[in-house]
């Protein structure tokens, strides 16, 4: 049953079942499950989807090592749609197979990458750098209705 994040109002919130046909079939033996939110882009929706995702994750029963990094890249995709993309909704989708967490934050907004900041001591600007660091694969995509960005981190050692 999908259950809602406090002081969020999810526009919506779903999540397959175990066993329930995917559009994604992954090898025999493997399943692959989806979660996923759709809210108002605010900077609340940065700790409520962050909560969600460590929800999902603990009901996925995904290794607890999984659970600092997922943090960390939901904070900084989600904080990114809502800081730079200008956007009314951010959206969170989770899916899992046997050996990978995807975690996809879409946006509606039209989000460009600014101009980093020169010299160790500037703030900011390094939010998809940290990503990449963690990810097996980081991938950014402009669509002409926002900005889609899929980080996939490994869930083996």
């Amino acid at each position: 049953m999908p259950t809602t994040v406090p002081h969020l109002r999810p526009v919506l919130l779903a999540e397959d079942r175990p066993g329930a046909p995917s559009e994604r079939p992954g090898p025999p033996g493997t399943e692959r499950r989806t979660a996923g939110c759709l809210t108002a882009a605010t900077a609340a929706s940065v700790p409520a989807l962050r909560r969600f995702a460590r929800g999902v994750a603990a009901r996925w029963d995904l290794p607890t090592g999984i659970d600092d990094t997922l943090r960390l890249v939901v904070s900084e995709l989600v904080g990114n749609a809502v800081r730079h993309s200008g956007g009314m909704d951010v959206a969170l989708l989770l899916s899992v197979d046997v050996s990978t967490l995807a975690v996809e934050v879409k946006d509606n907004g039209r989000w460009l990458p600014r101009p980093r900041g020169r010299g160790e001591f500037a703030c900011g600007g390094r939010g998809l750098d940290i990503v990449e660091a963690y990810a097996l694969r980081c991938t950014v995509h402009a669509l002409p209705g926002g900005t889609r960005v899929v980080a996939e981190l490994s869930l083996r050692d």
